[in-house]
């Protein structure tokens, strides 16, 4: 019996499969002009969120952008204030970096030293640290002595004239090419010597 049941239930047909959609009753052809607007509109919605999330990817890699700090020049960091994975506010100190490609002396002359010195004339700039005469350039004179543009001027007391010779800083550059290793570095001790007769 359980033989029979078996087979009958096989020999049953298959159930039809659904007709096409066109086809079935209350779904009418005129319906598909209304599902091509409401195609369209949702086009158009997943063109705005695409638009959407470009503009987050471009917002990302700017942010990353802002993470890579890039010099200007050429030079060793120094003064590091910040360590790796530290978050850093707009505007905050982060180090100190010292040129090395750029190198000059401040040499605070006498003004009865100056009367021959023009922009120009070159300039010999012994440094102690390497016992090494290196070639430079006159570039510049201080516009005012020494003491006017310190920290705390010295000023004579009411009614008594003390000539004191003033000194003028005069900017000394380095001539390009002689530091190949960057070993000069600010605050060294030099003795600048300038042609006067060039």
């Amino acid at each position: 019996m359980r033989f029979r049941n078996n087979n009958m239930t096989r020999l049953q047909p298959a159930k039809k499969p659904p007709a096409p959609e066109w086809t079935r009753p209350g779904r009418p052809w005129r319906t598909a002009p209304e599902q091509v607007m409401v195609s369209r509109a949702r086009a158009g919605s997943a063109e705005g969120l695409v638009e959407t999330h470009a503009a987050v990817v471009e917002q990302a890699k700017l942010n990353v952008g802002y993470t890579t700090i890039r010099a200007p020049v050429d030079g060793v960091v120094t003064n590091k204030q910040v360590q790796v994975g530290q978050v850093v506010q707009m505007g905050q100190p982060l180090l100190a970096l010292v040129p090395v490609e750029d190198i000059w002396v401040i040499a605070n002359y006498k003004e009865d030293q100056i009367k021959n010195m023009r922009v120009g004339q070159p300039a010999t700039i012994h440094v102690d640290a390497y016992d090494r005469d290196y070639k430079g350039y006159v570039d510049s004179f201080g516009a005012a002595t020494a003491s006017r543009t310190s920290l705390l001027p010295a000023e004579n007391a009411t009614g008594n004239y003390v000539k004191v010779v003033q000194r003028i800083p005069i900017k000394i550059r380095f001539e390009k090419g002689q530091d190949p290793q960057h070993v000069l570095r600010p605050g060294m001790s030099v003795v600048p010597t300038v042609l006067t007769n060039r």
